[in-house]
Order: C-alpha cells, then sequence, then structure tokens
C-alpha cells in the first residue's frame, strides 16, 4: 500500500519557531511529522540488500526444523552414562546431513552422527569425536556428558509463525541471510525515496574540466550523491547552479515536481548571491532557516512544489557534516526507516586534546581515534576549518559538544560518533 504525505502535511512538516532550531528539537520534530512518502514493493532477495523492509518477516518453518548435532561425533541416550566414568557403548548406525533421522536409537548404544545431521528418536545427547575413542564398532565416551550436549533444538533461533525481521529496519547481510533461512524469497519494502540534489556556486567547476583564475572543483555535489547511496535512496543528479535566481527558481520547481527531496549545498546563507532561500520562499515554504549547530548554522529545510527540501552549507566540512546531523534523519523518516534511530549512538571515549568552545551552539568536531595501552582515546583533528575535507577523509568520526558545553580538557569524557554509524559503505 502506498504512504503518501497529505499537502497540508507536507507544507507543515518542517514548522519551526522563528530562531536558531536546537538540534534535539530539530530531530523531535522530525520523529513526530515525518512518516514515509513512498509507496512499496516485492523484490527478490537478491535485490532486497540495503532497501527498507516494509512489513514482517514470518517464518514459514521453524530454526533449526529439527533436533540435529552441533558436531561430528557420537549420538546417544544421556542417562546410559555412567556418573563417575566412561562408558562404552556398541555403535550401531550412521547419520549425515540431509538423510532421515530412521528408526530410534535403541537404549545403551551409540550411532556415528555428523554435523547437521537429524538425532536419530531416543537419542537426546551428541559426543564430539575429538573426545571418544572407537574400538572396532566400540565407542567410549567420557562422563559428565548431559542431555542437550552439542544438540541444536528445533526452534532454537526461531518458531514456526515468528516475526524474525520487523519493518522499518534498512536490510543489512544479515538479515537477507535470516529472511533466507525463514523460508521467505521475497520481501515486501518500501520504494526508494528519490531524492534530487543540485550544487550553487558561479566559482565551481566539474572535476576534469579546465579551471578558471578564481574556480575551484565541483566536490560537494558528488559526496551528497555518494552518501545518498550508502542510505540505499534513488539518487538524481540535477546538476550545477549558477548564482542567478531565475535559474535557482526555474531548477527547483522541475525538481520539486519529480523528487521526494531535494537537497542542495550552498546558497543559503545571507550573502548577495545566495539565492536559494529566497527561491523556496517562491516556490513553497521555508520553516527553518538557521539552525544551532556548528557547522551548520544556516540549514535550511521546507518544501518545493510537492517535495520535502533540504539546504545545507557550501563549505565542503559543513555540507556532509550537516547532511549526516539533519539531512539524514529526514531521509530516513521518508524512507520508512522508522526503526533506525535519528541520531546514532554515541561513544563515551576519554579526550586527548583540549579544546575552548566559544559559542553556546551544538558543535561536531572531527577527531581521530587512538588505541593507547589503557583503552582507546580520542584526538582532535589538527584543522576545524569548514573548507578542508582532508579532515574528513583523515578523521574518524565526530565529537559531540552539547550547547551547555565550555570546552575540554585532556581526560574529560567525551561523545564520539564514528563515521561507519553515520553513512556506512
Amino acid at each position: 500500500m502506498a504512504m503518501f504525505f497529505p499537502m497540508q502535511d507536507l507544507n507543515d512538516c518542517f514548522k519551526a519557531p522563528d530562531q536558531l532550531l536546537r538540534l534535539d528539537d530539530a530531530l523531535a520534530m522530525l520523529a513526530e511529522r515525518l512518516f514515509p512518502v513512498v509507496g512499496t514493493e516485492t523484490v527478490p532477495l537478491a535485490r532486497a540488500l540495503g532497501r527498507v523492509l516494509a512489513a514482517p518477516v514470518r517464518a514459514v518453518t521453524a530454526n533449526p526444523r529439527f533436533d540435529n548435532a552441533a558436531m561430528d561425533g557420537y549420538c546417544l541416550r544421556a542417562a546410559d552414562l555412567a556418573v563417575d566414568g566412561p562408558t562404552t557403548l556398541p555403535v550401531i548406525g550412521r547419520h549425515a546431513a540431509g538423510e532421515e533421522p530412521g528408526a530410534p536409537l535403541a537404549p545403551r548404544t551409540a550411532a556415528r552422527i555428523f554435523t547437521g545431521a537429524p538425532l536419530p528418536p531416543g537419542a537426546d545427547a551428541v559426543v564430539m569425536q575429538e573426545d571418544c575413542s572407537l574400538d572396532g564398532d566400540r565407542v567410549t565416551v567420557p562422563a559428565g556428558i548431559a542431555a542437550g550436549n552439542f544438540v541444536r533444538r528445533v526452534g532454537e533461533d526461531f518458531a514456526d509463525g515468528a516475526v524474525v525481521l520487523e519493518p522499518g529496519r534498512r536490510l543489512r547481510p544479515q538479515d537477507i541471510a535470516m529472511a533466507a533461512a525463514a523460508g521467505c524469497a521475497t520481501l515486501t519494502v518500501f520504494e526508494r525515496l528519490k531524492v534530487g540534489v543540485l550544487g550553487t556556486g558561479d566559482e565551481v567547476v566539474e572535476p576534469g574540466r579546465p579551471l578558471g583564475p578564481a574556480q575551484i572543483y565541483a566536490s560537494n555535489r558528488y559526496g551528497l550523491l555518494a552518501a545518498l547511496e550508502t542510505l540505499g535512496v534513488a539518487p538524481s543528479d540535477l546538476g550545477h547552479l549558477p548564482d542567478d535566481r531565475a535559474a535557482t527558481e526555474a531548477a527547483l520547481r522541475a525538481a520539486g515536481d519529480s523528487q521526494h527531496l531535494v537537497v542542495t549545498s550552498g546558497g543559503v546563507s545571507v550573502g548577495g548571491e545566495d539565492h536559494v532561500v529566497a527561491a523556496v520562499r517562491a516556490l513553497g515554504e521555508v520553516h527553518v532557516w538557521r539552525m544551532a549547530v556548528k557547522p551548520g548554522k544556516p540549514t535550511t529545510l521546507g518544501t518545493v512544489g510537492k517535495a520535502a527540501f533540504v539546504g545545507l552549507p557550501g563549505y565542503p566540512v559543513s555540507t556532509l557534516a550537516t547532511f549526516m546531523m539533519v539531512a539524514r534523519p529526514v531521509i530516513l523518516r521518508l524512507s520508512g526507516a522508522t526503526a533506525e534511530p535519528l541520531f546514532p549512538p554515541a561513544y563515551p571515549l576519554p579526550a586527548a586534546f583540549s579544546f575552548a568552545k566559544k559559542h553556546r551552539r551544538r558543535q561536531f568536531v572531527r577527531a581521530c581515534l587512538e588505541a593507547t595501552a589503557t583503552g582507546p582515546q580520542v584526538r582532535l583533528y589538527p584543522s576545524q576549518e569548514p573548507h578542508v575535507l582532508s579532515s574528513l577523509v583523515l578523521s574518524d568520526g565526530l565529537v559531540d559538544l552539547r550547547e551547555d558545553c565550555t570546552g575540554v580538557a585532556p581526560g574529560d569524557l567525551v561523545s564520539f560518533i564514528p563515521y561507519a554509524h553515520l553513512l556506512p559503505v
């Protein structure tokens, strides 16, 4: 069943007070107001990786389906074993994986069994072959073997009919394996969210083309398109915009008609050549302009035509960092990934740096993990300038310095968020 925003809800989805918006308040707003805007489809398991599950996955059989051997060895009845010493039993059968269990195991006998083979009726324990000694057709096993030893019980993993995967999760390799083990050949997933990306700026030139004396290569748009790929959506490269109001408005109008979400980089600040915010106001609504975060103060949330809109700052580091903290949660909710936390878990780790925070905005600084004899610690990357893209490449994650933090001293516990929790490859 398709799930879409009613238009009036979309127009108010980012509505917030006319002031710098705290990140926690923004995340709470997104969690409350956003829901999937895409329909569903059924795909084979081989094409489900990275997709967002839209319906529960129920097992068509238990796993394991039958009691079976967890090791190569000998199966027997635990009650037949001596309590105070080894027991010798005749070996009267052989059981391999894929074969039916056959007749019940007679009392005071053992049978050869291999990993995965069903236990014959009556057998309730397996002794691995390394612990046994064989003499002709008789096996001696040690004392202390209890019922259930090296036995994988029926339903130990999941029962017949159990829900093994809940909707709202982005499917990982282990989730695909679970669905296969449950007997599901296809999965119901949300359709991919259509996200259009636009770059801005007269100074920006496509990689591979000649540079003018005052020009730089485009990086923001390519970074955003790659980031979107990691989130399992359907990104569209909508190209680059000059610093021109009419061209900006025309491109945003077209994007608003063809995409579920439009993401831009640059053009959202207060400069004379920043036309994006004005163009969004002309075509839809601007609900948030400026947030109490660093980097990312000029971040803009709103709507353009039929699409949601996220405007990111133009500095390369600010673009990607703000995407991780603000655009990513928007994408998760619109995609149907409701089982995933909007803000990733952070690890409390000791700081190996000093840092003075000079404002009351929430700040995210780039940092590296360092192994020491007493455990991992976090070291600040030498440059925190928003244009130093190498700081994202050579660091391991972000340190989250909340609004009330005034600084960090060596040894203080800081909240460290690995990049892998934000944009897994």
